[in-house]
């Protein structure tokens, strides 16, 4: 696999060679750091709000059960997300969540010159290859707080691929920035599953889908806000030729009715106030943790970006890899940040939790920091 753009190692420069996790290691998320746990760990490795889903939804899904005997009908629920969205039924795609999207993107578009922008979710890139493509790699720089430009992109790139807020950095790049990487002969993809944790959504692509050249997808989830992921539900947002050539790809009633259900929930207006106002806590408990982390910069702490947007903070410490085993030893599981391309041992991610949980952890994180030096 060629590497191509800003290397996380060295300086920028086209064709530059990095490692990067093989295919196995891009399939391991989160939800692996707490599996089989229980309470045993407090859980800061996956980015679902917690308190979710909240009782009006599980009622809602657990009406839908009555409706089983049934084959499912998409249509109301892709009407409430194109309203919610303002655009045309004929430019959604409901899915199996956004990990369904990026199969289908790597099965439907003809792509000679796929890129993905990393770090961020591996799923892509891994979808990419199990569909034969040659998956080439930008890499943003730690020193750059690993900000997009669009000159990082090849020219050449024919599908470029990049998450907004990007999971695991928590940058959030301008919506003028990525429309930059727009043109005729292009799909450029946009992973927006963390935009909704962003008051107003600012920075989404989707009130300009109609206005760029060449073809422009929106991936969206309600995992993470909503707490749905057991139920896997998403949606892409496209040109309606788009949408139709994904939809192609899909077999038949491909999302089950509780999941239809949900989406058609959660585009009503009262779900989006509801939405708005989580946002609006995690900005305040983001400070909150930032503020804690601040105290232990001398003991090598730093956080990957100056201006996180994202529910979640990409930490590092020379020594991340022994602090995550210390941290889960005191009962906090952190997500390890060598899976995703561009990073190494030396970072985890974390989720932005209440402030009681927060000064909990950072507690404890204090504690594992002052123990390393005795080990040295």
């Amino acid at each position: 696999m060629t590497t191509h753009g800003t290397a996380a190692h060295g300086a920028p420069g086209r064709g530059a060679q990095a490692p990067g996790p093989c295919a196995a290691t891009l399939r391991h998320h989160g939800d692996a750091e707490v599996r089989g746990a229980g309470a045993a760990l407090t859980d800061l490795a996956v980015n679902v709000r917690t308190g979710t889903p909240p009782a009006w939804l599980k009622e809602r899904l657990a009406a839908s059960l009555d409706s089983l005997a049934a084959y499912p009908d998409s249509g109301p629920a892709r009407r409430a997300v194109a309203a919610r969205h303002g655009l045309a039924e004929e430019q959604v795609l409901l899915t199996a969540g956004a990990a369904e999207a990026f199969v289908l993107l790597a099965r439907a578009l003809t792509a000679l010159r796929p890129v993905v922008v990393h770090p961020q979710f591996t799923e892509p890139e891994a979808a990419l290859r199990d569909a034969g493509h040659q998956v080439r790699r930008v890499l943003l720089r730690p020193e750059r707080a690993f900000r997009l430009e669009p000159g990082d992109v090849p020219e050449e790139a024919d599908l470029v691929v990049v998450g907004n807020p990007t999971n695991p950095t928590s940058v959030l790049h301008p919506a003028a920035g990525l429309a930059r990487l727009a043109r005729t002969g292009r799909t450029l993809v946009v992973d927006e599953a963390f935009v909704d944790a962003v008051p107003g959504e600012r920075a989404s692509l989707v009130p300009l889908l109609d206005e760029l050249p060449g073809r422009t997808v929106v991936l969206r989830s309600l995992t993470k806000t909503w707490g749905l992921a057991g139920l896997r539900v998403g949606y892409a947002l496209s040109d309606p030729d788009t949408v139709r050539a994904l939809a192609h790809h899909q077999p038949l009633w491909p999302v089950s009715a509780p999941a239809l259900t949900a989406a058609q929930a959660c585009s009503a207006p009262e779900a989006l106030a509801e939405a708005e106002a989580a946002a609006h806590r995690f900005t305040r408990d983001r400070a909150h943790l930032l503020q804690r982390l601040a105290t232990l910069r001398s003991a090598g702490v730093r956080e990957a970006t100056p201006d996180p947007r994202g529910p979640f903070l990409l930490v590092g410490h020379p020594r991340a890899a022994t602090v995550r085993a210390r941290l889960r030893e005191l009962g906090f599981a952190v997500r390890r940040g060598d899976t995703f391309p561009g990073l190494g041992t030396g970072w985890f991610r974390m989720a932005v939790r209440d402030r009681e949980t927060t000064d909990r952890f950072t507690a404890a994180l204090g504690e594992v920091l002052e123990s390393l030096p005795a080990d040295r």
